[in-house]
C-alpha cells in the first residue's frame, strides 16, 4: 500500500482554502489546514486530518511546521486577504503592504519551505491560488490585483525551476467565487466582478476545489508553470 502523502493548504479555515483541504482529505491525503482563524479552524477540524494556527509571513513558523509534519507533497496556497476597496491614491502604506505581505510574501515562504522536501522526494504538487484580478486588474483593487499578478509570476518561475524534478507547480484564477471574504467586498465592486462573467454568475468553492484535486494528482503529470482559468468565461487570456 503506497504511503499516505501530507497537504497542507493555508486559509484552510474558510472559503476556498477550507473547500479545497475537504476534497484533499476525500482523495485520501493526510491534510494539515492552517489559518490565523483559530477559532473557525476549531469548527472546521472534524472535517480535516489536523489544524495549525499559522501566520504564512512568518518564515520560521512555516518552516517549523513544514518539519514538524515530516515535509510536505501537496501544497495548495489559499491564504490570502482583498485588501483595500479604494482608488489607487487612497491605498496606505500599511494596506498595501499588508496586502502583498499575506498573499505574495506568505505564498514564498510557504514555496521555499516546502520545495527542498519535494525536490530530495521527486514528487511534489503546488497550487497557488491567484485570480483573474492578477490578469486582468479590477478597479479599486490595486493591491490585491497586484498581488496576484505577482502570485502568478512566482508560479511561472518555480514550476519552470523544479520541472524536471518531479514537481509541478500551477496556479489558478478564479473570477469572484462565493466566499466569506468576498461577502466583505464591497456591493459595487461585486457587482463589477460578476458583470463581467459571461456565465452571469459567481462560482461555487467546490468547482474550485475539483480543479485543484486535479492539479494536486499523479493525473497531472505534464503541465506545469500554467495559470488555469476558473472564471465562467471572464478571462480573455
Amino acid at each position: 500500500m503506497a504511503e499516505q502523502r501530507q497537504a497542507l493548504v493555508t486559509g484552510a479555515a474558510r472559503g476556498i482554502g477550507l473547500g479545497c483541504a475537504q476534497r484533499l482529505v476525500a482523495d485520501g491525503l493526510s491534510v494539515a489546514a492552517c489559518d490565523l482563524l483559530a477559532d473557525e479552524l476549531e469548527s472546521v477540524a472534524a472535517t480535516v486530518t489536523s489544524t495549525h494556527s499559522l501566520d504564512v509571513t512568518d518564515s520560521a513558523a512555516v518552516g517549523a511546521l513544514v518539519d514538524e509534519l515530516g515535509g510536505v507533497d501537496v501544497l495548495v496556497n489559499s491564504a490570502g486577504v482583498v485588501g483595500p476597496n479604494v482608488p489607487v491614491w487612497d491605498v496606505s502604506d500599511d494596506d498595501w503592504a499588508l496586502t502583498m505581505a499575506v498573499n505574495v510574501t506568505g505564498t514564498f515562504n510557504t514555496i521555499r519551505a516546502a520545495v527542498p522536501g519535494m525536490r530530495e522526494r521527486g514528487w511534489g504538487r503546488i497550487v497557488n491560488i491567484a485570480s483573474i484580478a492578477g490578469k486582468e486588474g479590477n478597479p479599486n483593487l490595486a493591491a490585491y490585483s497586484a498581488s496576484k499578478a505577482a502570485v502568478i509570476g512566482l508560479t511561472k518561475s518555480v514550476g519552470k525551476e523544479v520541472a524536471t524534478d518531479g514537481v509541478i507547480v500551477n496556479a489558478v484564477a478564479p473570477a469572484v467565487i462565493a466566499t466569506p471574504m468576498n461577502a466583505d467586498t464591497a456591493p459595487a465592486v461585486l457587482e463589477y466582478m460578476v458583470s463581467k462573467i459571461p456565465m452571469g454568475r459567481v462560482g461555487e468553492v467546490e468547482e474550485v476545489a475539483e480543479l485543484v484535486s486535479w492539479l494536486a494528482s499523479d493525473a497531472c503529470s505534464f503541465s506545469t508553470a500554467s495559470v488555469y482559468d476558473i472564471s465562467g468565461g471572464r478571462a480573455t487570456y
